[in-house]
């Protein structure tokens, strides 16, 4: 039995002529002016994301990287562009070996071994959509609404707060307690310490600045020129590891999208070193149940898409990390052929025990923008945990991501350390694709509830014909470990019926009931384009997002 779902607690926006959806609502009013303005998919996408690299701070920054997925509607096809840094040329296992660290630190100086990808991506994006697509919009002009923002300040969010005051818990100095670096207390609290109120007005005077010479200059100007100066010298001041060598030979890469067919749909997403694999393959493996039987929302639906979501992940711990180095069997672990061998092993009357313990982490930001032409981008953009590695070189306001943190310094790992890698990147922005033309932009936050939540989309939009914001809207779940916890566990928001709670728990689900909405399940947003080509937006109320259309 199915049922469709008419509407969620918010309404769906609706626009004829273009959409974006954003999780800040700052960062969609900026997209949405370009857009209203003329300009492409692409430029809107330029002008929300530095803007929300500004106004949603704990989340992303312009020291983080980032991954796109664009569609153009003239060619009819997908292009992919990987703008994630590489590990530093001196960041090698026995560096921190030599240390006495046994794993690389989440948080300091010795976490932010990665070049920072963003700014490039924003440029390499810039110069395709000037090619391809036509300029509408100057570089400069698309910077201006986030420069605007750190200027003249914008209006601290309840998610912020909340965030700020995790980070500065005393208790905790592994992970958290992020007032020791001096340039996080200067930038992200006030005089007495504390941090702001949601509400309050916050103002980043050195990334102003540093924003500024990037819209007057380009975005190289972040890898050449006194920008990466002043990060380089205050890294290797305090120990740290990048050189000025490392900003000058980053490199954005266009690489070849990859593809699983579902339900009458193509779903697009990026290749390694990114976890897109892990998503496709869940639907992949989907592919092989016949939802027609199976209604949402039941014990069942929640049961074989938490067991399908083990076996793709069991598939990426193997072998995700950069291809330069390892030759992964990508087309293989998608072939249809694998898939069902997948579906045949999940027992519908028990859950699978899993040997390898999840790790997630993750502080992002997807977005997702459609223009007047049919363009498209599903985008999205990280600092790994929240407010990164907490390292804000002097004099630049920029926030240093700790990706690299996720390298392991075990030789044997499939995502050991090695000077000039790529490592395993949660993020995965997401299409679907019917007859080449464009059906649904989708993504989420969340590190390893993206594949999980991205499923939970395409399933209740596609399979069950859900509005696009009761999709984002309905309950959701998160398989594996948080932050301190030793092993793992199903977090299920406790919307969920407690029918449904008793039997998970029977079939072996060890459930753990979290807010009715929480944003330990991601930020999500969808994009979804008729048969009149009206675009239908939804924005996640976990978050602080916005959907816009016009």
């Amino acid at each position: 039995m199915t049922y469709k779902r008419e509407q969620g607690y918010r309404s769906t926006t609706m626009g004829p002529s273009g959409m974006i959806t954003t999780p800040h609502y700052l960062a969609s009013q900026a997209g949405l002016h370009v857009l209203q303005n003329g300009g492409n998919a692409i430029e809107a996408a330029i002008a929300a994301a530095s803007t929300i690299s500004v106004v949603y701070p704990h989340m992303n920054s312009i020291g983080g990287d980032n991954f796109w997925l664009i569609y153009n509607a003239k060619t009819k096809k997908v292009k992919a562009l990987n703008s994630s840094g590489r590990s530093g040329e001196q960041a090698t296992i026995s560096f921190y070996k030599e240390k006495g660290f046994d794993k690389i630190p989440a948080r300091g100086y010795l976490s932010a071994n990665t070049v920072p990808g963003a700014v490039a991506g924003w440029g390499e994006a810039y110069t395709y959509s000037t090619e391809n697509v036509g300029r509408t919009h100057e570089w400069k002009d698309l910077l201006n609404y986030a420069i605007g923002y750190v200027k003249e300040g914008f209006a601290v969010t309840p998610s912020q707060e909340h965030w700020t005051n995790v980070n500065i818990d005393e208790n905790d100095h592994e992970f958290r307690y992020l007032q020791r670096f001096d340039e996080f207390c200067k930038t992200f609290l006030k005089a007495d310490g504390s941090s702001y109120k949601k509400g309050e007005l916050m103002k980043q005077p050195d990334l102003a600045n540093t924003l500024q010479k990037i819209a007057d200059e380009g975005s190289k100007a972040f890898y050449e020129g006194d920008i990466a100066k002043l990060i380089v010298a205050d890294l290797q001041e305090n120990g740290g590891l990048l050189t000025l060598n490392d900003f000058k030979n980053h490199q954005s890469n266009w690489v070849d999208p990859i593809s699983v067919e579902y339900k009458g749909h193509t779903a697009y997403n990026l290749p390694p070193n990114t976890q897109g694999m892990a998503s496709l393959s869940i639907l992949n493996i989907l592919n092989n149940f016949d939802f027609e039987t199976i209604e949402e929302g039941s014990t069942e639906y929640y049961h074989l898409l938490i067991e399908a979501t083990k076996l793709a992940f069991a598939d990426r711990d193997k072998w995700l990390t950069d291809p330069d180095f390892v030759d992964i069997p990508v087309d293989d672990l998608l072939s249809k052929s694998h898939g069902m061998t997948l579906a045949n092993e999940i027992n519908v009357q028990l859950s699978k025990e899993m040997e390898k313990q999840l790790d997630p982490k993750g502080d992002t930001v997807w977005f997702g923008v459609v223009d007047k032409e049919g363009n498209a981008v599903s985008f999205i953009q990280s600092i790994y945990h929240d407010f990164g590695s907490g390292i804000i070189p002097k004099n630049t306001g920029v926030l240093l991501q700790n990706r690299g943190s996720f390298f392991s310094l075990d030789e044997k790992e499939i995502n050991c350390l090695e000077p000039n890698k790529r490592t395993f990147h949660t993020l995965n922005p997401a299409m679907l694709l019917k007859d080449d033309e464009l059906s649904l932009v989708y993504g989420t936050m969340g590190g390893e509830g993206q594949p999980q939540t991205q499923a939970a989309l395409v399933t209740r939009i596609i399979d069950y014909q859900f509005d696009v914001q009761a999709a984002i809207e309905a309950p959701r779940w998160l398989y594996g470990r948080t932050w301190g916890a030793s092993s793992n566990s199903l977090k299920v928001e406790s919307r969920v019926s407690a029918e449904v709670i008793q039997a998970l728990k029977k079939l072996g689900h060890d459930v753990e009931l979290v807010d009715e909405f929480t944003d330990i399940m991601g930020h999500a947003g969808a994009i979804q384009i008729d048969q009149n080509k009206v675009r239908h937006g939804g924005a996640d109320p976990r978050g602080d997002g916005a959907a816009l259309g016009y």
